[in-house]
């Protein structure tokens, strides 16, 4: 076993998300719970 220097430690990649992929996801939730809640719990514009 090997130790890794700084520069090789940051390219490593351990099959993580990275935090846009995990906004894009909760957005797509969010937005999905949204029309879900508009088509189920319709509200009148007065």
């Amino acid at each position: 076993m090997r130790e890794l220097n700084n520069n090789q430690a940051k390219k490593l990649y351990a099959g993580g998300l990275s935090a846009a992929a995990w906004a894009a996801i909760v957005s797509g939730i969010s937005f999905v719970i949204g029309i879900v809640d508009g088509i189920v719990r319709v509200i009148r514009c007065d």
